[in-house]
């Protein structure tokens, strides 16, 4: 099949560039000269084309919960957010903590994924942090090891951990969490957990395991990665660690960068881990993805049921849903209104986590595959949960007018989203 898609503005390797793209047979054949015959024909005016985005955390669910998600719906709604290529996170059953565990997954993926699936491996056997998994044997398909939803508790464990991982070439990505500071709290102890009678969990149990952490891989030479990051403690331990030389990198999600506790309501839509906090988290948060302290955004994607998610916030299981809109929140709050240029948005959404997790160079020049999305920065809309493609629909940010609608996207040469 052939197509051709007229007056774009295109991010080129020179920058962004108002041009036509011609793709015959799923490759990218010339850019600005374009053969307009026997071509399905995209006139997209006032639209940008990205390289595809890739996310290094998000939950597909499956095998094991297929009723939260799928791989093939989770993959239909990456592809609509943009998409290309993201890596799925190891809580499933059966765990992924042995080669033929990790194969029943790459079945699936094989079998239903409409873009590039990359999976973790687990770091501990059921990710109960008592036993380290069969690493080597997942060493060559897997695209890292994590333990994500839990933090590895025994400091010995997770040394050992490291140099097996360093020794295999692969790269750790860590849920920091020190269970015996979570004081049975399932949001950010606060002014609202305070006055609203809520447990909260306090700071320290994520900053003080990325500081273990970040000793071990100082330590260890292990190329280390951190999830989520949601406090100023946090941030500050990763910028003195990257000038000591530690070999890390960290991510944020766009709920961290946008919201916080006081921004809490009474509903399980508003309850992720870690929890929402403080305005000077916050801050840290947006001056440290501004100056490269934290290195790319991720989604940490996680549907669950309705039942799951429709019990407040003390008993709501803590995830929520975000692949399809992270493009459009980050560009509304940050882009938009003069406070990130578009670029360095597309480096912390495709350069930067593609560089670090080898996940495919990210541009688009003649002679590659398609590998590309297709946005209207000028298409306004209300994020609306009922019309994701994702069976996940929990979001805080339900009815926020956002910028930014995606219309098409290619992935590994093939069209797998367009807007009727």
């Amino acid at each position: 099949m052939r197509y051709v898609i007229k007056n774009a503005t295109v991010l080129t390797e020179n920058g962004f560039v108002k041009t036509d793209l011609h793709i015959d047979n799923g490759i990218v054949v010339s850019i600005g000269d374009c053969d307009f015959s026997n071509a399905e024909v995209f006139d997209f005016n006032n639209c940008h084309i990205f390289p595809g985005f890739a996310d290094v955390h998000v939950h597909l669910r499956e095998p094991g919960f297929s009723y939260k998600e799928t791989i093939a719906s989770g993959t239909r709604a990456c592809a609509r957010g943009g998409y290309t290529d993201v890596c799925s996170m190891p809580n499933l059953n059966p765990v992924p903590d042995n080669a033929e565990n990790l194969q029943q997954q790459l079945d699936i993926i094989k079998r239903d994924a409409l873009i590039g699936v990359h999976p973790y491996g687990a770091l501990t056997i059921g990710e109960k942090g008592e036993r380290l998994s069969d690493i080597a044997s997942m060493a060559d398909a897997a695209v890292g090891f994590s333990d994500d939803g839990r933090g590895v508790q025994d400091d010995n464990m997770m040394e050992e951990a490291m140099l097996l991982v360093k020794e295999m070439g692969k790269i750790i990505a860590a849920h920091c969490e020190v269970n015996e500071l979570l004081f049975g709290g399932y949001i950010r102890d606060g002014i609202y957990s305070r006055e609203h009678g809520h447990r909260g969990i306090p700071p320290e149990s994520e900053w003080k395991m990325v500081e273990r952490d970040l000793k071990l891989a100082e330590k260890t030479g292990c190329k280390y990665h951190i999830c989520h990051v949601s406090t100023k403690e946090s941030v500050a331990l990763i910028a003195a660690a990257k000038k000591r030389g530690v070999d890390v990198t960290a991510e944020t999600a766009p709920h961290y960068l946008i919201l916080t506790e006081n921004d809490l309501q009474e509903h399980g839509r508003f309850k992720m881990n870690p929890p929402l906090g403080s305005l000077e988290d916050r801050q840290a948060l947006i001056d440290a993805v501004l100056d490269g302290t934290i290195d790319m955004i991720a989604t940490d994607h996680a549907p669950h049921s309705a039942e799951e998610k429709g019990k407040g916030l003390e008993k709501s299981m803590m995830g929520v849903v975000g692949i399809e809109t992270a493009f459009a929140l980050m560009y509304t709050h940050f882009v938009r209104n003069g406070k990130m240029s578009l670029r360095h948005l597309v480096k912390l959404l495709c350069d930067n986590p593609r560089t670090r997790f080898g996940l495919g160079n990210g541009v688009i020049k003649v002679g590659e595959k398609a590998d590309f999305t297709v946005f209207n920065l000028e298409e306004s809309y209300h994020v609306n949960p009922d019309e994701f493609l994702s069976m996940g629909r929990s979001t805080p940010f339900e009815g926020e007018q956002v910028w930014g609608r995606c219309k098409l996207t290619f992935a590994d040469g093939n069209l797998v989203w367009r807007e009727v």
